[in-house]
């Protein structure tokens, strides 16, 4: 998508604060000197076999985006794939059921939304919110020194391929699905407090993924410790018996010329760091300053966030793995 989008013409609009040239996680447009629209959309198939369940990550993954900028979710839109013939209407009855419980949970109204017949079923949301002009987190920024923060654990992607190979063991599936459900909304009101140098939400590019972005586009280096990056139980285990989705095999072909691993890195461990997530947690840079602070304000707030890093000055490759 970005070698598409850099080929379109740049919108000359003086109230566009953020639009899609940068690659943030979603779109901020001024309204007035103090307010501003962020907006996102976000929709795919599913990942999990409880169509409830499904919509809840859906909601959750959809609103991620403006929580990773820094608004509030005010409005959404549902947006529908549904075969016509050969499910239960029950099954989407489910789906948007659960889709509205995390809206609600968020604060957020369902205004309406558009379904067409698809062949597979396919479920999100386009969320509006407001933000403060002057308090959006970019997904540049990042300075040397700053300590990188996740909020997060990795691998609800090898887990969700295991599930549908119908070899995830329950605990497993379980755990994922914790995560994937949780609002990303207590990290970000958390951040409120502080001045963050940098922050997206880690999705389908990968942590990898993701902070490659963070460190191009900071013009520095990206370095991670991996004993210190947490994954879900489960997770090395799913990528040891090979279920690897085709995602994460996508991100690594993609980012492999652009990462340093020593050698101490273990394979597995390797590709956890390329897993395509689904709702999953901020990357944060935080000054060394009020990272300490930061931890402990996530801690008491129930966010396990963990330092998994630093920003370095700018080398050969953009992320470096130790």
């Amino acid at each position: 998508m970005d070698q598409v989008l850099s080929h379109l013409p740049r919108q000359h609009d003086e109230k566009l604060l953020v639009g899609f040239e940068t690659g943030d996680d979603a779109g901020v447009y001024l309204i007035s000197e103090h307010q501003a629209l962020v907006q996102t959309v976000d929709f795919f198939t599913p990942i999990v076999d409880d169509p409830f369940v499904f919509g809840q990550v859906s909601a959750a993954n959809s609103l991620s985006d403006v929580y990773a900028m820094g608004g509030k979710p005010l409005t959404s839109l549902t947006i529908v794939g549904f075969p016509r013939t050969g499910l239960d209407f029950a099954i989407l009855e489910q789906i948007l059921a659960g889709g509205l419980n995390k809206m609600e949970e968020a604060g957020c109204t369902v205004v309406g939304g558009h379904s067409l017949g698809d062949e597979e079923i396919k479920f999100g949301y386009a969320v509006t919110g407001l933000i403060d002009p002057q308090r959006v987190y970019r997904n540049i920024g990042a300075c040397v020194g700053d300590r990188l923060v996740l909020t997060k654990p990795l691998g609800t992607g090898v887990i969700s391929t295991a599930v549908k190979n119908q070899a995830a063991r329950e605990e497993y599936v379980e755990a994922s699905i914790r995560w994937m459900t949780l609002l990303n909304r207590t990290a970000s009101e958390v951040l409120e407090a502080y001045e963050p140098h940098a922050v997206t939400d880690v999705t389908g590019f990968g942590l990898l993924g993701h902070a490659r972005q963070m460190a191009q586009r900071s013009d520095a280096t990206l370095e991670f410790d991996h004993t210190k990056v947490p994954a879900i139980p489960g997770a090395l285990e799913c990528i040891r018996a090979k279920m690897i989705p085709g995602g994460l095999v996508n991100n690594q072909r993609f980012l492999e010329q652009l990462v340093d691993f020593s050698a101490g890195v273990p394979e597995d461990f390797q590709q956890l760091l390329f897993d395509p997530q689904t709702s999953g947690g901020l990357l944060i840079a935080s000054s060394p300053q009020e990272t300490d602070r930061l931890l402990d304000d996530m801690s008491g707030r129930g966010i396990p966030a963990v330092e998994i890093g630093v920003v370095v000055e700018k080398r050969e490759r953009p992320l470096r793995v130790i």
